[in-house]
């Protein structure tokens, strides 16, 4: 195993505060370092502008609380919540989510928020490429712990134990805030990184509807995961619902290569994380480091027919991160495992 570790550090940022004042306007900044309790946890707030929300679009329990987590995929703007208090499963499904400023709403369907672009169109559709409509599929959701995800042990993976261990020691300056974990798949580490208790709030994340029931198959029968600070969305990694810097660690576990525009997601996680906040990915790489040189020039052109998935070399991953802002770059390779984490600057 190579592995490369420069020293992580994170700047202490003020956060900002969403008042509760009526004829504050949404560009008005407030920078007062505060703490809530919602839902029986500490958070940090982290809002970039103030907001003036109409009363009948919230409760009062609401005020200043978890509701700026989220934004509008169209408009980036915080989004307005209606419903019961508190960040965790059963009270997100009961709740509504208003735009202000493009009046748009979304709400959750089943079990999951649906952030997209297309929530609520009715006659529009849009898919994606194989690789991403292939985990939309309701067989293989089911199968992805059930076999389909054990099989990466022979590319190198170290299995999902060592690995949320591995992610851990590149979060431990991100502890205390808000993780997302995008591609989250079944939500294998998105209830590992719940149940820890280290982070103030976890999102797990996924354009997959199937994906999302199937985490919440997992979670329900576990009170302790139902009733902690987890979220499940439904988003696309490439518009991420969430405002500039409100985000303070983003994994992101065997996804890189099902992504249709790596560039575009990637571009996406820096402008949400907040100033040191950490990116952390694993992917399979399209050589082995081992592999004979001639083997390696054989499947690099194979990478590049047009195959269904995108896999990339080491270089081409630290090309891919740092072009697109994140410092501080770091990798941890294994056969044809690679864990990578960057930071923003």
């Amino acid at each position: 195993m190579a592995t490369t570790s420069p020293s992580l550090s994170l700047n202490h940022h003020h956060r900002f505060l969403v008042p509760t004042q009526r004829g504050v306007s949404w560009n008005s900044r407030l920078r007062v370092p505060k703490r809530f309790f919602s839902g029986g946890f500490a958070s940090k707030i982290r809002a970039s502008s103030a907001v003036a929300v109409e009363p009948e679009l919230r409760t009062p329990a609401q005020d200043a609380t978890e509701a700026e987590l989220f934004a509008c995929p169209i408009c980036y703007e915080p989004l307005m919540r209606k419903g019961p208090s508190g960040f965790n499963v059963p009270a997100i499904y009961r709740s509504g989510f208003k735009c202000r400023k493009c009046n748009k709403s979304y709400s959750s369907k089943n079990t999951y928020l649906d952030l997209t672009v297309t929530s609520g169109t009715k006659e529009y559709s849009e898919s994606k490429p194989t690789r991403t409509e292939l985990f939309r599929s309701p067989v293989v959701s089911f199968l992805y712990e059930r076999g389909w995800r054990q099989s990466f042990n022979r590319s190198g993976f170290p299995g999902p134990d060592e690995e949320f261990n591995m992610a851990q020691e590149y979060f431990k300056v991100a502890e205390g805030g808000v993780l997302i974990d995008v591609s989250c798949g079944s939500g294998l580490f998105s209830r590992k990184f719940a149940k820890s208790g280290v982070y103030s709030r976890v999102v797990a994340l996924d354009f997959s509807e199937n994906m999302l029931r199937q985490t919440y198959d997992f979670i329900k029968t576990d009170d302790s995961i139902l009733s902690s600070n987890l979220a499940l969305v439904r988003a696309d990694v490439s518009r991420l619902p969430f405002f500039s810097g409100s985000v303070d660690a983003v994994h992101a576990g065997a996804a890189l290569h099902c992504w249709p525009s790596p560039s575009n997601a990637i571009a996406e996680i820096n402008r949400i994380l907040l100033s040191g906040g950490v990116f952390v990915g694993t992917t399979f790489l399209r050589v082995s480091p081992t592999a004979p040189m001639i083997l390696r020039s054989l499947l690099q052109s194979a990478g590049q027919s047009g195959l269904t998935y995108s896999f990339f070399t080491q270089e081409e991953i630290e090309d891919l991160v740092t072009a697109c802002g994140l410092v501080n770059y770091t990798s941890k390779v294994q056969g044809s495992f690679i864990m990578f984490s960057a930071q923003k600057r």
